[in-house]
């Protein structure tokens, strides 16, 4: 084992040293020809004619042997200049990756939100960031708050959208956006129909379906629940806001869920709501608090400054 480490490290050491002669080696392997290698690198040609006798010396084999005019690989130099083109190109999509980084107008966010930010809030976001920034690319990720967080935590995420906030982690920075009312969801021929508000008091007896925990909607309505005394009695739960419509539309259970924007009156309400769901009103009125988190202390890149600040900035009036 030792002897591994030994030879490992001494393998480690030649590569260090080779390195600044190899991208001249996959120039000759890529031209056939010293001097055209040595113009496309920039460099003289008795240098380059240098390094690749140092090259040879230092890997105890002979690299390049006369062919004509030119040159071609030997056996091993073909070896080590096919490692040399990869490791390149490795290098080489770092730099552009990191270029992209630094310039906000064609960078790359990683972006994570709650699935059901991603109805409007997100798609809207991008769309009009884009407007400035047509290159900057978006990987998106959706999950649970808890997911999301812990993604965000580790670095595999820059920036997420969760309800409510991760007040108190010292990890962790973030900014409340907009406010979100919630509303309770139930069949239409439910007895709570034609209710212009409910208390929360009155869900007491009702079967619920909520979202798994893990979400940051559960841990609201069970607060909610809570304070007003009692323990909810859950008939399904599920790990998207629709699936829970979907779920009420079919007279499984009522829900406490965000507001459509369309708060009913005893009548079905319309548009991406199921026909057979009724939205009330809860008294006194609920909220949820969206906003954008990030790491806190982390350098955070051009590209993700710049959408951080756009999702900050007050939406514009009409």
């Amino acid at each position: 084992m030792l002897d591994e480490l030994m030879d490992e490290s001494a393998d480690a050491r030649l590569a260090a040293t080779l390195a600044p002669a190899l991208a001249l080696l996959a120039a000759v392997a890529e031209t056939g020809h010293v001097t055209r290698a040595a113009e496309l690198l920039g460099i003289p040609q008795p240098t380059a004619s240098r390094r690749l006798s140092a090259l040879a010396d230092a890997v105890g084999a002979p690299l390049v042997v006369p062919a004509g005019r030119g040159i071609r690989l030997t056996a091993a130099g073909r070896t080590l200049a096919a490692s040399a083109a990869r490791a390149l190109a490795t290098v080489a999509a770092g730099v552009r990756e990191v270029r992209e980084e630094a310039d906000p107008g064609s960078g790359h966010v990683r972006l994570g939100f709650l699935h059901l930010l991603g109805r409007s809030l997100v798609p809207g976001l991008i769309r009009s960031f884009r407007r400035r920034h047509p290159r900057v690319r978006f990987s998106l990720v959706q999950g649970s708050r808890q997911d999301m967080l812990h993604g965000l935590r580790e670095g595999d995420i820059d920036l997420v959208f969760v309800a409510p906030l991760p007040d108190g982690d010292p990890a962790l920075a973030c900014r409340a956006l907009t406010d979100q009312e919630l509303v309770l969801s139930v069949p239409r021929a439910h007895p709570l129909a034609g209710r212009s508000s409910v208390r929360a008091a009155e869900l007491a007896g009702e079967e619920q379906i909520m979202l798994e925990h893990g979400y940051g909607l559960r841990r609201i309505v069970d607060d909610l629940c809570a304070a007003a005394g009692f323990e909810p009695r859950i008939a399904f739960e599920g790990q998207e806001s629709e699936t829970v419509r979907g779920l009420v539309a079919a007279g499984l259970g009522v829900a406490i869920l965000p507001s459509t924007g369309q708060p009913g009156t005893g009548q079905p309400t319309t548009g991406p709501v199921p026909s057979g769901v009724v939205e009330i009103p809860l008294s006194p009125p609920v909220y949820r608090t969206i906003g954008v988190a990030w790491r806190a202390g982390d350098p955070l890149t051009p590209v993700v400054r710049a959408f951080l600040d756009h999702a900050r900035a007050p939406a514009p009036q009409p």
